[in-house]
């Protein structure tokens, strides 16, 4: 019998088995993961930015665990001795249409407490001197790391605990009993006196097994991207945004310079055929069925019909797609760009057809789901896993595995 059982060695299953074990230490903590390796999936394929929040609404949890986020992400590496750069990013208007839009972005930062910076013309080229802008906002909390890196560095505080983590172990059932969770998987049945579900795109599924009803699917979308030949790397010197579309619930193509040196472009953001699709031929008829048939897709589809068709084209045209990054940085040209991995991004939409907009945690009888967890999930790990610790009912009257913990 294990007293936490967590679903998904993402970083959110992995930062909440740490703060876990940091308020229970005696507990014992097992963590599912149905891959080989942890971080396989949205961490793995992340773009490794700290954000700062500046996106988020007021008030939202995305926006206070962001900016919170931001600051416990960077204390952790520094503490911890993982690579990361606080380099800062511009965030940029490249047409007269956009600055009032810049406007009301710099008015939210503000709103969420950040420390950033209206920026001229002349005061953007001084930091990013190949960029086009008209003016900017400087945000200089925003960094880069690498998650995968962060995420081995929580499962090692686990192990430290005595916590255990199976991968290759996949959840086929559940059955949640008054006084215990029966999880069976491919490699044997476990019990536990509680279970968190952090199973990123398959979590509205588990939540399913557990027998929870959600007014949600998870929705995948694939972001594509071109990185810069190294020679070209120099067009970039920290991160470039463009200001985002109203109109489109996505950021938009922009620079990322990676941890390594690596400069990525991207990501556009079309509907994969398939929950782990990282291809554009990826298919699974389960997968690609069970979103055609949902009535909350295609009221979103007709919602975004424009710009999903410009981000299908731009899927399958390189020219379309360099032109939207000349907009930030007209010397860019095709061969400049070369393929580079994509990522899956696991959306949670509702039956009315609305995108989920914040991190969404559903509360069961001896389980929680977290149901919605895209980015900035990875910057805000280390408060999510802590915000999950504080929603399980209070744990005091357990009788906790007798072993010792070790302390670190």
């Amino acid at each position: 019998m294990y007293d936490f059982t967590i679903i998904g060695g993402g970083i959110v299953g992995l930062s909440t088995g740490m703060a876990l074990t940091e308020k229970y230490p005696e507990a014992r903590v097992l963590v599912l993961e149905k891959e080989q390796e942890l971080a396989f999936h949205q961490t793995g394929h992340n773009s490794g930015v700290i954000h700062s929040g500046i996106y988020y609404k007021p008030g939202s949890y995305k926006a206070k665990f962001a900016k919170q986020g931001s600051q416990s992400m960077t204390e952790f590496c520094q503490k911890h001795d993982i690579e990361h750069d606080i380099c800062g990013k511009v965030i940029v208007a490249t047409r007269e249409e956009e600055l009032p839009l810049l406007d009301n972005l710099y008015k939210r930062g503000l709103d969420n407490q950040l420390a950033i910076k209206k920026i001229s013309r002349d005061e953007l080229k001084e930091i990013e001197p190949h960029v086009n802008g008209l003016s900017g906002i400087r945000v200089p909390m925003a960094g880069i790391v690498n998650y995968k890196e962060v995420s081995q560095m929580f499962a090692t505080f686990i192990k430290r605990y005595g916590g255990v983590i199976k991968l290759g172990t996949k959840v086929i059932n559940i059955n949640e009993l008054p006084d215990e969770v029966i999880i069976e998987t491919d490699k044997g049945t476990y019990k536990s006196r509680f279970i968190i579900n952090c199973a990123g795109l398959y979590s509205d599924r588990i939540a399913k097994l557990a027998g929870y009803k959600t007014d949600l699917k998870i929705v995948p979308f694939r972001g594509e991207y071109f990185k810069l030949k190294p020679e070209k790397r120099y067009l970039v010197k920290h991160l470039i945004y463009p200001v985002p579309n109203p109109n489109f619930p996505f950021l938009g193509v922009h620079f990322t310079r990676m941890i390594g040196g690596e400069v990525d472009a991207g990501p556009n953001a079309v509907l994969s055929f398939k929950r782990e699709g990282y291809k554009k031929t990826d298919f699974n008829l389960s997968d690609f069925t069970e979103v055609m048939t949902y009535g909350g897709f295609w009221k979103l589809a007709t919602k975004y019909m424009k710009e999903g068709m410009e981000e299908m084209l731009r899927s399958y045209s390189k020219s379309r797609f360099v032109a939207s990054l000349q907009q930030l940085i007209p010397e860019i040209k095709e061969d400049d760009l070369i393929p580079a991995p994509s990522g899956v991004r696991a959306q949670a939409l509702q039956s009315n057809g609305a995108l989920i907009d914040d991190f969404h945690i559903i509360l069961g009888k001896n389980s929680i789901h977290v149901c919605n967890a895209p980015s900035p999930a990875a910057t805000a790990s280390i408060e999510i896993g802590k915000e999950i610790v504080r929603r399980i009912p209070e744990f005091s009257s357990l009788t906790i595995a007798n072993h010792h913990s070790i302390n670190l």
